[in-house]
């Protein structure tokens, strides 16, 4: 089998607050980076960009989450608050891919979207390929306003996913939908 096509099938989403140190070094963050950009974009208007959380970072955007969480509910209990300052640290490197994507003459927003989608594949599978166990999460801090805007986003922009990279144990697949029940053959 292929080296390539073995890769995607071992490949699995682990839970963050399972993953350990360390985290990719510079040198293979670069890689994964530059991974995730190599991705289809019609017109090269690269409708992503990458915001990457390490060490201390971590902690600032936790804090932040947890600033704007408690404003909307002040009387969050410990457990709450404990899990908003480690929304970010619960695995060693975090990466958010920031959707670009904006009205243009030629391309359409959608497509744009769907690049910045397959960023957050693209580095997903680089990091699993050099060994990380990489999860896909987005959960309230990207859906709020607030929240965006203190980590530098323009108006426009949207999270399309915090990738949370580190190491992981293997964990069970989960069951993956039959081919018959999610393919169709458009007829002759």
């Amino acid at each position: 089998m292929n080296d390539t096509i073995a890769l995607l099938q071992r490949r699995r989403s682990a839970p963050p607050a399972i993953m350990t140190g360390p985290g990719p070094s510079a040198e293979e963050l670069a890689t994964i980076l530059t991974i995730a950009s190599r991705v289809p974009d019609h017109g090269k208007l690269a409708p992503w960009r990458f915001i990457v959380f390490e060490g201390e970072a971590r902690h600032r955007a936790g804090r932040l989450a947890l600033d704007i969480r408690l404003e909307g509910q002040p009387d969050l209990d410990e457990a709450g608050r404990a899990e908003e300052l480690n929304r970010f640290a619960r695995a060693p490197l975090v990466v958010g891919v920031v959707s670009r994507a904006a009205p243009h003459v030629k391309i359409p927003e959608w497509e744009q979207v769907l690049s910045a989608g397959a960023a957050c594949m693209n580095l997903i599978v680089a990091a699993c390929a050099l060994g990380f166990s990489a999860t896909l999460l987005t959960e309230w801090p990207a859906y709020d306003a607030r929240f965006r805007a203190s980590i530098g986003l323009a108006e426009h922009e949207r999270i399309a996913g915090f990738i949370h990279i580190g190491r992981a144990p293997a964990i069970e697949d989960r069951p993956r939908p039959p081919l018959e029940d999610i393919v169709t053959t458009f007829p002759a």
